[in-house]
């Protein structure tokens, strides 16, 4: 399953998966999306080992940004991706 987390003001889109495991390890990804006017820019990062696994049209300067931002909310990510996502009242 895929869960949404936030929209930010430029209109990224930022979604994560279900904890799933791989290798025995217990991982979620998280997808970057910003719509443009040829299509997506696009981003996916893939827990715990940070690694950015797909990465079109988001400059230097942002994916420094959303590096921050994976950092700052892995935790969340692996809480609510183990729960079947966010619960909103």
């Amino acid at each position: 399953m895929i869960y949404p987390y936030i929209t930010l003001a430029d209109g990224t889109e930022i979604v994560y998966t279900n904890v799933f495991e791989e290798d025995g390890l217990q991982k979620v990804e998280v997808h970057f999306e910003r719509p443009t006017e040829n299509g997506f820019d696009t981003a996916r990062c893939q827990l715990p080992s940070y690694k950015w696994i797909i990465r079109d049209g988001f400059t230097d300067e942002e994916m420094k940004i959303f590096d921050q931002f994976m950092h700052s909310n892995a935790h969340l990510f692996y809480k609510y991706g183990a729960n079947g996502g966010m619960k909103i009242a």
